[in-house]
């Protein structure tokens, strides 16, 4: 595929697709988790394994989903990978008529199966159609069909599953354990329909990619150069420093990013601000995220470099996460908020600087990156515990986020740069 925009727009837009379906079934975990901690009776441990299971899936299933994309390539792999993700959606059908919370988490971990297929074979497919040095704005508009159907979602659902969560929460305090069941069981199946719709739209989906003429890329032929240097293929994918500490930056990135969209909810409720009011955070993170989206697209690479964008986003993550730490109320529910500006520039400027000039290890590097997503399961359960641990002062959940934030700002001043493990002096993409 040649690198001139015209030649990429049809994929792009192909492709864009996928990224709308990733955010729909990524950021309604913002809105699982409360639901699932109402009418499953969970803590708030208990309650970010969604999110747990839904990650976890990407660190077991991404080095299997690299050799499956060798025998089948990258547009039957993203069909297979929507097929999967639709038995997982379906498996909630009946997980809601037994209200059975592992059956629900089970779902999930098929599911996101499927997604760390189909992000397996399209991140680097969006990284290496086009320059290398403009990866973090093509992953800058993916962001957009991204968060924009994470609004969409959290919207939607959100006044479907948590509209009436406040008064289910007061009625159910005064009933024996007979009528509080039937309570629980009735709010429950509230899902089904939804997740009936959701598996008709992801096989659909499926049909399009399928019958779509997307073209295959030869990794091997593009995206070598780094910088002004070459980089010849190495024996080891882990001969590359920058794409090793990047695995890493990625791992602590999805703590960054899931937590202020997943977490808000409850962090809102466990600061005493009522479920009326906080249901909707998640959905303002989201339209902050979509800012940062905007000023990737606009600003990278033609005003600010891949790196300068990284190093932006980390002070930015720091700083808003003390003002958290340090405030109180809403006032410390809203700098949680402003985390989504920053957290919107770590996925595709980390994955500009760690998979460049990587050649035939291509498809392994992203499936090892794809691996490290399973920071998005870690980080959230150590936050929601916690959260549990700590109610006197919820904001002490936060200071997960710090070590977080200082590792991704020293791969965006230092780390990036690293082309040898003993000799430091060569840097590459800018």
């Amino acid at each position: 595929m040649t690198k001139n925009k015209t030649s990429y727009r049809y994929p792009l837009f192909i492709v864009g697709i996928l990224f709308f379906v990733f955010g729909f079934l990524t950021w309604v975990n913002g809105i699982l988790i409360p639901y699932f901690k109402i009418c499953m009776e969970l803590t708030n441990f208990q309650a970010t394994l969604v999110a747990f299971c839904a990650y976890l899936a990407y660190f077991v299933m991404a080095l299997p989903s690299a050799y499956v994309l060798k025998l089948t390539g990258y547009r039957k792999g993203m069909v297979l990978g929507l097929c999967v993700m639709a038995l997982g959606t379906l498996l909630f059908v009946p997980a809601a008529y037994s209200r059975i919370y592992p059956l629900f988490l089970g779902g999930l971990f098929i599911t996101a199966t499927g997604l760390a297929l189909v992000q397996t074979a399209a991140n680097p497919y969006i990284a290496i159609m086009g320059p290398i040095e403009s990866t973090a704005q093509r992953i800058g508009y993916m962001g957009l069909a991204n968060k924009g159907a994470g609004i969409f979602c959290l919207i939607v659902l959100g006044s479907v599953f948590l509209a009436d969560a406040d008064n289910l929460s007061t009625s159910i305090e005064g009933l024996n354990e007979i009528q509080k069941n039937e309570a629980l069981d009735t709010y429950a199946l509230k899902i089904v329909k939804p997740y009936y719709i959701i598996t008709a739209v992801l096989l659909m989906v499926a049909t399009l990619i399928y019958f779509s003429k997307l073209p295959e890329i030869d990794e091997t032929a593009t995206n070598t150069n780094s910088g002004n240097n070459v980089i010849k293929d190495r024996k080891s994918i882990f001969e590359y420093p920058y794409l090793v500490l990047g695995v890493v930056a990625l791992f602590v990135a999805g703590g960054a990013e899931t937590i202020p969209i997943d977490g808000i909810i409850i962090y809102s409720q466990a600061l005493d601000i009522p479920m009326d009011t906080a249901r909707h955070f998640s959905t303002y993170t989201l339209f902050v995220m979509l800012f940062g989206y905007i000023s990737l697209v606009l600003f990278v690479p033609k005003y600010m470099s891949q790196q300068g964008a990284l190093l932006f986003a980390s002070v930015w993550g720091l700083f808003f996460t003390i003002a958290a730490y340090l405030t109180t109320g809403i006032y410390s529910a809203y700098c949680m908020l402003f985390l989504g500006f920053g957290a919107a520039m770590l996925w595709g400027t980390i994955w500009g600087l760690s998979l460049r000039g990587l050649g035939s290890h291509t498809k392994k590097a992203s499936a090892i990156l794809i691996m490290s997503l399973v920071g998005g399961a870690i980080f959230p359960v150590i936050f929601g515990n916690l959260l549990d641990t700590h109610t006197d002062y919820p904001q002490f959940s936060l200071v997960v986020l710090i070590p977080c934030y200082l590792f991704i700002l020293f791969y965006a001043w230092k780390g990036f740069r690293i082309d040898h493990w003993k000799e430091e002096g060569k840097t590459n993409a800018k």
